[in-house]
């Protein structure tokens, strides 16, 4: 009988054994990720992200392009809206093109490498390793880290929850969270292809700028459209509506929305201006390329604007932060306050 027990004892000590050399501590899953980004030439990925700062969510799909030492073409849409932005790094520099307007802005920018893209297998991987803090569960086949974020406004999001699968390492999915924790950005991957081939042109300004243009037609009638005024939803030193004032203009009415409060700012709302077909050559951009998540703008001085379903919108401030320019331009989109 002693015998018995002493072979179950064995057994079940044989069994601890192995599991806790097959545990895997948060430094070792990480030194793996880093492995795989060192070791990857390029990826393609596709992901659906919705975005809740504003009062309605939006979802986006998105389509992203890596490749050695620093291309990336991405594509930024939403069907529901008719909304559509790609981003394209090569050689020549950083582009946003916007194919509804037919117009392309250029910007020397140290995109994505600035701050945290949720979007982006290597800014996930780099973001857990600058975070000595970080932690990370093991939940079945995934690795779940929760790491602190690197964006401009990480003080409206300061946490993200990445998941990984245990196998292939592939992203699973994203959760960036505010100071409560609460979910504003999720980003579900759909497709992970870690040995993609690229033609040599692939990242080509020309070849990616009339492709986007011919997937997306110029859209010559959002001169012609009425737009209904959105308002920002963030409430930041107390400010509150101050004045609403309608101007008209050439291409209908320009909105001019001031807020007073600790901090003051003024939101111009318009219609954006379609450039003639024949425009083909980029814009140079006069500032900083800002990622909103769901546009691209341009920060300049003491503005930043952006362009939302064929409505350019312009906020301007000399007490907002740029961290609190951004949070309130992410939370544009709501209704007139009551």
């Amino acid at each position: 009988m002693k015998r018995k027990y002493w072979v179950l004892f064995a057994a079940l000590f044989a069994i601890f054994l192995l599991s806790a050399c097959g545990a895997k501590k948060p430094q070792d899953v990480a030194g793996k990720l880093n492995e795989k980004v060192e070791k990857m030439d390029g990826y393609k990925l596709n992901a659906k992200m919705t975005l809740k700062t504003g009062n309605e969510p939006r979802t986006y799909n998105i389509e992203v392009w890596h490749n050695r030492p620093g291309y990336y073409r991405v594509n930024l849409k939403n069907a529901g809206e008719g909304q559509s932005q790609m981003i394209l790094r090569n050689k020549e520099g950083v582009f946003v093109v916007t194919p509804a307007l037919n117009k392309s802005y250029k910007f020397q920018s140290d995109w994505p490498n600035n701050t945290s893209q949720a979007y982006l297998y290597e800014s996930l991987v780099k973001d857990i390793l600058k975070d000595k803090e970080a932690k990370m569960t093991v939940k079945k086949n995934r690795y779940v880290f929760e790491t602190k974020t690197r964006y401009q406004n990480h003080k409206m999001l300061p946490y993200q929850q990445i998941t990984f699968d245990k196998r292939t390492l592939a992203p699973v999915s994203v959760k960036v969270m505010d100071t409560d924790r609460n979910t504003l950005v999720s980003v579900l991957f759909t497709k992970v292809d870690f040995n993609a081939k690229f033609d040599s042109n692939a990242f080509d300004t020309k070849k990616n700028m009339t492709g986007a243009k011919l997937e997306v037609p110029v859209d010559g009638k959002v001169g012609n459209k009425e737009f209904s005024v959105k308002y920002p939803t963030a409430k930041i030193g107390g400010t509150t509506l101050l004045d609403e004032q309608e101007v008209a203009v050439a291409n209908g009415k320009r909105v001019i929305l001031t807020y007073t409060g600790d901090k003051t700012y003024t939101l111009i709302e318009e219609k954006a201006e379609v450039l003639p077909a024949a425009s083909t050559e980029p814009i140079p951009a006069n500032g900083e390329m800002a990622d909103l998540g769901f546009a691209f703008g341009i920060k300049t001085g003491d503005s930043l604007s952006w362009t939302v379903n064929g409505v350019e919108y312009t906020l301007a401030s000399k007490s907002l932060t740029a961290a609190e320019m951004m949070e309130v331009a992410q939370s544009v989109g709501g209704e007139p306050e009551k």
